[in-house]
């Protein structure tokens, strides 16, 4: 169903007895939105239309003569295309930019944005620091340990920096240590590390079939691919605030299961994945979030990084009914100022 199916007045009454719902996490009755929300119509009007909106999936009643609340489609319908979503104030995008930077390296970013978005929630939060797969090489260098030992430095345009040992059975001249460096970074500059992995892979392919080989240049490719980083790598998720969530169990078997959906993070991988490659903000609510059994759960959600180029996810986990028009502008400019940072350090 989309929104011009249910009618004017339908789209009032849910708009009404929603908002009231994320308000105050009661089952709404007809008598509160007639009162509250000036629709203009008798209780017993909204009574039949809160009736029409519970035949249609949107509303529910969690007992007889109680009030309705909405269902996850009545939420998914009243967050894409009836929820106001208010602009953060200049003075609240000031204290978001302040409090993200200056910043030295990639990793007390994502700390910071984890600590921020707990604190100005109130709910759970996920920050993933950028994906290995999607980061750009900004330089790559060989530095020597030993004769037969090298260390493999990718510094990467988000400011993250990998540092690898490579072992090698042969010796290299200072001067063909430095042709190689060069050769390298004019080879591999710009590109993602998955970019740079084929290349490497195809540089070394193309060399073998070469009729006039150049030692210097084949252990420069074999000196890169022993570099690379392994494929598929995931970017290190950080949480925080998860207290905020238990706060919200109702039992302590429920508590438990918040818990080790956090802990093994492969469901929640899974989801800022998703997130990664959609566009703008996401909201998940309840099933759609498939976090085990955590149905009344929803995730607020954005990539940082730039469209073309995503690098990580952030995102606010908590119940249901949460501030929707808090939280969302809230995600999605943080995420913004990421991307803002990113590139400066």
């Amino acid at each position: 169903m989309v929104v011009s199916d249910i009618g004017i007045r339908a789209k009032k009454v849910l708009h009404a007895v929603v908002s009231e719902y994320l308000a105050t996490g009661e089952a709404v009755g007809s008598h509160t939105v007639a009162r509250r929300y000036a629709l203009e119509v008798s209780p017993a009007t909204v009574r039949a239309v809160m009736g029409e909106l519970e035949d249609e999936g949107l509303l529910r009643q969690q007992h007889t003569s109680a009030g309705r609340i909405p269902t996850d489609r009545g939420l998914r319908l009243y967050i894409d295309t009836l929820l106001r979503v208010r602009s953060l104030s200049q003075c609240e995008k000031e204290d978001i930019r302040g409090r993200l930077g200056p910043a030295t390296e990639p990793q007390e970013i994502m700390q910071r944005v984890a600590r921020l978005l707990r604190e100005l929630s109130h709910l759970a939060v996920v920050v993933q620091a950028p994906l290995p797969k999607s980061d750009e090489v900004s330089h790559l260098e060989f530095v020597r340990l030993r004769d037969d030992q090298f260390l493999a430095v990718i510094a990467t345009t988000s400011g993250q920096v990998q540092n690898k040992v490579v072992h090698v059975d042969f010796s290299l001249s200072p001067g063909d240590l430095d042709r190689i460096n060069n050769y390298l970074n004019r080879l591999v500059a710009g590109l993602t590390l998955d970019g740079m992995r084929r290349c490497v892979l195809e540089e070394i392919e193309r060399e073998k079939a070469s009729s006039a080989s150049n030692p210097v240049l084949a252990r420069a490719l074999g000196l890169a691919a022993a570099a690379m980083p392994a494929a598929d790598r995931p970017g290190e998720i950080l949480f925080d605030g998860q207290s905020n969530l238990l706060a919200n169990a109702a039992d302590l078997e429920r508590a438990r299961c918040v818990l080790r959906t956090l802990e093994e993070k492969d469901q929640i991988v899974k989801l800022l994945d998703r997130t990664l490659t959609a566009p703008g903000i996401c909201v998940f609510i309840g099933a759609e979030a498939n976090l085990a059994d955590l149905d009344d759960i929803s995730v607020v959600a954005a990539s940082y990084g730039g469209e073309e180029r995503p690098l990580g996810t952030i995102g606010v986990i908590g119940p249901s009914r949460m501030n929707y028009s808090r939280v969302i502008p809230l995600v999605d400019f943080t995420a913004d100022v990421i991307t803002e940072i990113l590139p400066r350090i």
